[in-house]
């Protein structure tokens, strides 16, 4: 492929090349595809805002964002061991109220706090404890990505075009992508894979994010709105429908970006698969089904608003949610980075991850 992957986060120690005290750079999505810019963070509210804004974005990347700002809190205590464990567990409690969908969020988080109540000898000795466990969940996505690339690029055929909704690529995660980890895998593999982007309404993460990880790697990408989805598939321009997850239920429910659901059900209409490529850190098995999902609600000028320009009239009504849910029965599989779940329902779910 054409080009390598953006760094879309990563930890950058004192200049005196120490690891502590240190800072969190991230890509700031939020500028992509016209700039490519680094946002700097160099404390828990910047990293909270940082997610929030979604200045970083997509369930795996926000996970390990999380876990080097439950860092950056300890490491502003500078004080004993007391201090430093508190100041840690202070930066988890207010980081979780970040955004309330994406379940990878609290996964890193639940470490992170096992991390901050586990042994350690001084405040440095847990500071340092810290920032390893943030590292090893940073490493443990790319590594997690790669082999969900690995499984699913055998599921697509040569050739195929694929046809992918928001944004589940390097960008989303540590490294490689989810859903479009699967494309760069085939690719790889040497596949001919040609994708269908949706633009992503309301904030555009398909047309301004996968449009542009795509033509950056050299894959062939087509851009398309949303509504134009179930016509391309009438038309028998898509092979399968691949798309990342931010929560999945026990019974293998999932929430994705808002449109997801309609793709699924366009995708059944037209006998086509529909595949949701996700980590083990995605599943939340405390939830039977996908009805408990916690959704996010965003500003209604996501939907009234263009690129800072009004669309709408001022007193319209507006629902904007920022998730929907697709029902087990219409996802042909779950690709994880331990195997493939399908068909998708809790027996073989729970036989795949290993967990009961």
């Amino acid at each position: 492929m054409a080009g390598e992957p953006l760094e879309t986060l990563r930890w950058r120690g004192a200049p005196d090349g120490a690891s502590l005290p240190g800072a969190l750079e991230l890509v700031d999505q939020r500028a992509l595809p016209l700039r490519v810019e680094t946002l700097r963070c160099e404390d828990v509210e910047a990293t909270w805002e940082a997610i929030r804004a979604l200045a970083v974005r997509g369930a795996p990347a926000i996970g390990v964002a999380a876990a080097y700002g439950v860092v950056l809190g300890a490491q502003a205590a500078r004080g004993d061991l007391a201090d430093v464990r508190g100041a840690a567990l202070a930066a988890a409690e207010r980081l979780a109220t970040s955004r309330p969908t994406a379940v990878n969020l609290f996964w890193a988080l639940d470490r992170m706090r096992h991390a901050a109540e586990g042994f350690a000898t001084s405040g440095h000795a847990l500071l340092v404890a810290l920032l390893a466990e943030a590292r090893a969940i940073h490493d443990e996505d790319r590594a997690m990505c790669r082999a969900i690339g690995a499984h699913g690029a055998r599921l697509l055929p040569d050739p195929a075009r694929v046809l992918t909704h928001c944004n589940a690529g390097g960008l989303a995660t540590a490294e490689h992508g989810t859903a479009l980890g699967v494309i760069y895998s085939a690719v790889a593999a040497g596949k001919r894979v040609e994708v269908l982007a949706c633009e992503t309404r309301p904030l555009l993460q398909g047309a301004r994010l996968t449009a542009f990880e795509l033509r950056a790697r050299g894959v062939p990408v087509t851009l398309l709105t949303d509504g134009m989805a179930a016509f391309a598939m009438q038309r028998g321009r898509v092979d399968a429908v691949i798309v990342g997850a931010d929560r999945i239920a026990r019974n293998g429910d999932v929430a994705n970006k808002i449109g997801t659901y309609a793709h699924a059900v366009a995708a059944r209409r037209h006998g086509l698969p529909f595949y949701v490529a996700a980590p083990s850190s995605t599943f939340d098995l405390s939830l039977e089904g996908g009805g408990s999902i916690p959704i996010e609600e965003r500003a209604p000028e996501e939907v009234t608003t263009f690129a800072g320009v009004r669309t709408a009239p001022e007193d319209v009504a507006v629902w904007n949610p920022a998730f929907d849910v697709t029902p087990a029965e219409l996802v042909t599989a779950i690709i994880t980075e331990r195997g493939v779940i399908s068909p998708v329902g809790e027996d073989a779910l729970l036989a795949v991850l290993g967990r009961g």
